[in-house]
């Protein structure tokens, strides 16, 4: 299979007063096409600073990324959001819904950015949600939902383009363990189905059990 994400030699630093913290100290990782991974942590050890890195959204002190073989780290402001729109997906901790828009609505929001007609996102859209279980909830707003139809609504916007690679930052980290099982599961069936790579941080070390592979990020190193 071959690499839809490759990082080389990322170090970062972040200096306080007399004090530097290295966060990341030469990470090197290859994700490949359908791989799940999970990079597990304390808080405060790098893990949302390196997911940040990848998605292009932070800069590393040293070191590149490239994304299905585009280079985001070189790559401009507009370069790097063309790449994340094209190839990138991602679930966050907050689900960061519109809350003046429906689930429905929600989900086919990015596809219409993409260029796709109101007609075939909304076709799309309720595909997605009727994946997820959610078919009588797509005219609810956020507010009317559960913390857990919410992620649930996040991970099918995330999925909605078909992306490569679906970065995600703690994603079941406010929901109980019960909706955390639920969410976890779909994303795994999701990412079988369409072949989209997926890489969590988190600190839970369950969510790693079910990944592919998992990682332990300390002292700046990604130790297996």
């Amino acid at each position: 299979m071959s690499n839809v994400l490759s990082a080389r030699n990322l170090r970062k630093r972040f200096v306080d007063g007399e004090r530097e913290l290295r966060v990341l100290d030469g990470i090197d990782l290859d994700i490949r096409r359908g791989e799940r991974v999970a990079v597990v942590g304390r808080s405060g050890t790098g893990k949302s600073t390196l997911l940040h890195i990848l998605a292009g959204l932070a800069d590393p002190d040293v070191g590149e990324v490239r994304v299905a073989g585009q280079n985001m780290t070189s790559a401009s402001s507009d370069g790097r959001a063309a790449i994340r729109n094209q190839y990138m997906g991602f679930v966050y901790q907050f689900h960061h819904l519109l809350p003046e828009f429906s689930a429905l609505e929600n989900v086919a929001m990015p596809l219409i950015v993409s260029g796709r007609t109101s007609l075939e996102s909304e076709e799309r859209a309720k595909n997605l949600l009727d994946s997820v279980d959610l078919t009588e909830r797509i005219g609810h707003r956020p507010h009317q939902l559960s913390g857990g139809e919410r992620q649930r609504v996040a991970v099918a916007r995330a999925m909605a383009t078909e992306p490569d690679i679906l970065l995600a930052d703690e994603p079941t980290g406010n929901l109980d363990r019960e909706n955390a099982s639920r969410v976890m599961k779909l994303i795994a069936e999701m990412s079988t189905a369409t072949g989209t790579a997926f890489i969590v941080v988190t600190h839970d070390a369950s969510i790693a059990d079910k990944m592919n592979r998992s990682f332990v990020l300390e002292d700046g190193k990604l130790n297996a």
